[in-house]
């Protein structure tokens, strides 16, 4: 499969938007998402094709840098499309002089957390019953570099 993985730009947002609410239970509305356009902090990334496959939001601050949210529409799923941007994230996080990048992830979501522990992320905590519908637990990983 052809793809690249570019910044997030205005025309992704619908797509991006889209993908929230297929994947997430309090998905990021179209308005959220354009704002970080314009937040220095933030650093999003899309996996592109003829149309949006999949992204990943990031925000820095103070040399720490967190995933805010990644997903893959799921017909392109296993493809590697999460783990080329969970890699561009970090080497962008890296590059840009964090000393980690971190997310929280479901309990559930095994083949997440897969992912996560084979590109070096480690268990660093746990946030009770910090998703809704339904109640979970987070699960904190952190890579450092």
């Amino acid at each position: 499969m052809n793809y690249g993985i570019v910044e997030m730009n205005a025309e992704h947002i619908p797509e991006i938007a889209r993908l929230e609410i297929v994947c997430f239970s309090e998905p990021w509305s179209e308005k959220s998402l354009s704002e970080e356009l314009e937040n220095e902090n933030s650093h999003f990334l899309a996996a592109v094709s003829d149309n949006v496959l999949g992204y990943i939001g990031v925000q820095e601050i103070c040399g720490e840098a967190y995933i805010t949210n990644i997903a893959v529409f799921g017909e392109y799923r296993n493809c590697g499309i999460g783990r080329a941007l969970l890699k561009a994230a970090c080497n962008g996080a890296k590059e840009r002089n964090c000393e980690f990048i971190t997310l929280e992830v479901r309990e559930s979501n095994f083949a997440a957390i897969a992912l996560y522990e084979s590109e070096g992320f480690e268990k660093a905590g746990l946030r009770k019953n910090f998703y809704s519908d339904p109640s979970e637990n987070g699960i904190i990983y952190t890579k450092y570099f």
